[in-house]
């Protein structure tokens, strides 16, 4: 379901109150504002499916690498609990979507971590997903645009989770060997190995304001520096400013600014 068909089914009566600022906004009007405070332009956290329909092209979204779901291989107490709580609640075989779509008519693969799934921790299936995504991105001369929001590795799956940073980055690689664009857009929260990888290696990374981007927390860097860190750091807005981002974009400004890259870099 799409933002369009949730505005269709919201009341315009019920109430939000925003979590940054306490304004009260109806729910109608904070879904079709693309979950964006209309006071203080907080961005509330959208699903992999919203962020398709509001990304890419009408209908021209094909999604690919399904059937793949995550196992409790090394037997982690309630692991299988919570994976299946996440698939009941997002309606999603695991923390990422990957597919084909057209951007502007642009054409592209895209993948977008869901952080309603397990914080999108990236696990054994997030890393073949991303990985299989690339390769047929290779093999068909495409871009790759990606949406990050995770908060790291899935510790659930110990040492297997870890190794999906090597494999995407080789993935990657090969890809950027083929001289295709790898577009990444960092989203509200991307930590741990995901930064440490595959969201930092795109060839322009743009984020969302405000967005957390991190790899170790903020109280950990602190203990281990000796050090005050600034109030914004590990914002979009500190990485903009100490160059590991290369443009912040509105949420509603995305699509658009998506597109014009895609065209900019068109083979």
């Amino acid at each position: 379901m799409g933002l369009m068909d949730i505005v269709q089914k919201v009341s315009g009566s019920a109430k939000v109150t925003c979590k940054k600022c306490s304004f009260e906004t109806s729910e109608y009007d904070l879904v079709k504002n693309s979950y964006i405070c209309p006071n203080c332009g907080f961005a509330y956290r959208l699903g992999a499916r919203d962020r398709i329909h509001l990304i890419c092209d009408k209908r021209s979204f094909t999604e690919l690498c399904t059937g793949l779901t995550s196992k409790n291989f090394l037997e982690f107490p309630s692991y299988q609990e919570k994976l299946d709580k996440a698939r009941t609640t997002t309606k999603e075989e695991d923390a990422v979507v990957c597919g084909t779509a057209k951007i502007g008519g642009k054409h592209c693969a895209v993948f977008v971590m869901d952080s309603k799934f397990m914080m999108a921790s990236m696990g054994s299936v997030v890393g073949e997903k991303i990985t299989r995504l690339f390769e047929l991105a290779t093999a068909s001369k495409l871009p790759v645009v990606g949406f990050t929001a995770s908060g790291g590795a899935r510790m659930q799956e110990g040492i297997i989770s870890l190794m999906q940073m090597a494999k995407v980055s080789g993935a990657v690689k090969n890809h950027s060997n083929e001289g295709l664009l790898y577009l990444t857009v960092l989203t509200d929260p991307t930590t741990g190995g995901v930064t440490a990888s595959f969201a930092m290696q795109g060839d322009i990374i743009l984020a969302e304001p405000k967005a957390l981007v991190g790899f170790a927390g903020r109280r950990v860097v602190e203990q281990t520096t000796k050090s005050q860190l600034p109030d914004n750091f590990q914002s979009a807005e500190f990485l903009l400013e100490h160059g590991f981002v290369d443009a912040i974009v509105p949420r509603a400004e995305l699509k658009d600014t998506i597109a014009q890259i895609l065209t900019m870099h068109e083979n």
